[in-house]
């Protein structure tokens, strides 16, 4: 028997009979691991990622863009576990990162792995620049006039060379969540198109800094590539400028963004995605000769990892039917944060196949916005069963908290048939240790 409720999604999480246990129905596997083995092993709520798919996710990236030269900066605040940037690295990955503590990580699977960084972010802290001029990273994306000089003063300082580019905010309007929209004036990112040019003059002036490539981010979960191609217009307008003012840029880093099919769709096929999202950023910079940087996180991990989670209480209220599970909005934010979906299944379907019913599936955080789903079709879970949160595996633990002193999952790593803890459960001891009475 196959799941026809929904498409499978090979070679990560998909449907089967679990071969020692005798019972109707398909359960649902990470890679060749029922999920009920491993939640029994390791607990819920649990992370759990596919190794496999992170590795074909990322070649496809790769391989829509051979026809380039390019370099694959994987953004660490989609997902930091030390095991999948170690992973990652080891496909050939630099690293895309917004803080000292993401630069630590980075240095912790590898101190030559800093050397393919780019340190993005808008408050960059003194001490987090020295740390990135001692680790050599590759680059800096500059967000203000008043960064580069702090950038001039610690390179001055340290006697070393900073490569710079600036982070430059093309005013192009996304279609995606405003909190994750970047790309217009209003936002707090970059510089306006006005004010690159006298930055560059001014990073100029210093021996310690040197002008190397042109950066643009313009949000997130974008999944129409005409933004991207209008970005990528003006950057290479751009770059001529600078070019034409002497400025010897070699790299333009074309950021992030592409989302991810959260509702599925059979027809969608992330290859293809992949080739269309290269041809709109490639097409305008073809002819200048660029070295493109790229910084995916969501379209490698988010579909890569799930959120294994427990049903604890069935309750009905006034005709209004709660699903109760042990994760809460602590371990994932999305919903609560965005109003974000994400696919919600059964992890055991039986064959008897029980109608699906409508219901809010919630958490047992003391907040009314800690829900996972409102008012979702779902065939019916009763108390005890495993459900699966999909396309989990990008600002899920990233995002986590322990508010309502509630201690993080456990994260889990499969290839094939083999699982590995990548992330101990925190215990309630491990957040009173660094309090004081």
């Amino acid at each position: 028997m196959r799941a026809q409720h929904r498409p499978e999604r090979p070679p990560a999480f998909t449907y089967g009979r679990h071969k020692r246990i005798r019972s109707s129905g398909v359960e649902m596997y990470a890679e060749g691991i029922p999920l009920v083995n491993l939640a029994e092993q390791y607990g819920t709520p649990l992370y759990v990622y596919s190794g496999t798919m992170i590795r074909e996710r990322y070649h496809q990236f790769d391989q829509a863009f051979r026809n380039c030269p390019h370099t694959i900066c994987y953004s660490v605040k989609a997902n930091s576990n030390l095991a999948i940037l170690r992973l990652l690295a080891s496909l050939g990955a630099g690293f895309d990162v917004v803080s000292g503590g993401e630069l630590l990580r980075v240095r912790k699977i590898g101190v030559k792995t800093a050397r393919n960084v780019v340190f993005s972010g808008v408050g960059k802290l003194a001490e987090e620049i020295d740390l990135a001029l001692r680790s050599a990273t590759l680059m800096f994306n500059v967000e203000s006039a008043s960064e580069l000089e702090l950038l001039a003063a610690r390179a001055i300082n340290l006697r070393k060379v900073a490569q710079f580019a600036v982070r430059v905010n093309p005013d192009v309007t996304t279609h995606t969540h405003p909190y994750i929209s970047t790309g217009s004036q209003e936002h707090k990112f970059g510089v306006s198109w006005r004010e690159a040019p006298a930055l560059y003059r001014r990073g100029a002036e210093f021996r310690q800094l040197k002008a190397c490539g042109v950066s643009v981010h313009i949000g997130s979960q974008i999944t129409e590539v005409k933004p991207f191609r209008l970005a990528m217009d003006r950057v290479a307008s751009l770059v001529r400028l600078l070019r034409s003012q002497g400025h010897k840029i070699r790299w333009v880093d074309a950021g992030g963004g592409l989302g991810i099919p959260y509702k599925r769709d059979p027809r969608l096929d992330f290859a293809a995605a992949a080739k269309r999202y290269a041809i709109a950023l490639h097409q305008p910079l073809k002819s200048l000769g660029v070295h493109l940087l790229l910084e995916p996180g969501r379209a490698i991990i988010g579909p890569a990892g799930l959120l294994l989670t427990r049903v604890v209480y069935r309750k009905d209220s006034d005709g209004k039917r709660f699903i109760v599970v042990d994760a809460a909005m602590n371990d994932l934010l999305r919903p609560s944060l965005y109003g974000a979906y994400h696919e919600i299944v059964p992890v055991r379907l039986r064959e008897d196949n029980p109608p699906p019913e409508t219901v809010d599936i919630v958490g047992p955080i003391c907040e009314t916005g800690d829900y996972f789903a409102r008012e979702r079709e779902i065939r019916r879970p009763d108390e005890g069963d495993l459900l699966a949160i999909l396309d989990a595996g990008a600002y899920g633990m990233a995002l986590a908290s322990n508010y309502n002193t509630r201690p993080r999952p456990a994260e889990v790593l499969v290839e094939g048939r083999r699982s590995r803890l990548i992330r101990r459960r925190e215990s309630v001891r491990d957040l009173l240790g660094p309090e004081c009475v």
